[in-house]
């Protein structure tokens, strides 16, 4: 039996491919998805991918995770910056939670240098475009093979 793995993409994920290709790229939000599944596959892991625009929905989605001690993939996108309330859903977390990026937000305006979910996850990996949400769940099946959270 593989290990559910929740992976969670914030506001305009779904536009991927059409949404400033000279910063996101052109692969697609399937494209993304796809290479979850690869990956999981590879890793021995199961992964339920979803998107939503809604930080309520975002933040429910986490709640339920906690819940049920479901490790988590997430790219809060411009949450990462503001939102509070998903710092605090994220703090609540059972199981590993890696916070992921396809830019590396350290590298760009200033406004996006700061995530207020950063301290509360269990790591950060960003700048690696869809590879980065392979190396998250890299990251995931680690910590939970060593039991860290």
């Amino acid at each position: 039996m593989s290990i559910r793995v929740l992976v969670l993409n914030g506001p305009n994920l779904s536009r991927l491919g059409a949404r400033e290709p000279d910063i996101y790229g052109t692969a697609s939000y399937d494209d993304l998805v796809r290479v979850c599944h690869e990956a999981a596959v590879e890793l021995g892991l199961e992964v339920d991918v979803r998107q939503t625009d809604d930080e309520a929905e975002l933040v429910s989605w986490l709640h339920g995770a906690a819940d049920t001690h479901t490790p988590v993939v997430l790219n809060p996108a411009a949450f990462t910056h503001y939102s509070y309330a998903l710092r605090d859903a994220i703090a609540m977390r059972t199981a590993p939670l890696i916070e992921v990026h396809l830019t590396n937000p350290a590298a760009r305006e200033t406004f996006r240098q700061i995530s207020v979910v950063a301290p509360v996850a269990s790591g950060t990996i960003a700048g690696f475009g869809l590879d980065s949400y392979r190396l998250a769940l890299r990251a995931v099946a680690t910590l939970l093979a060593t039991g860290a959270r």
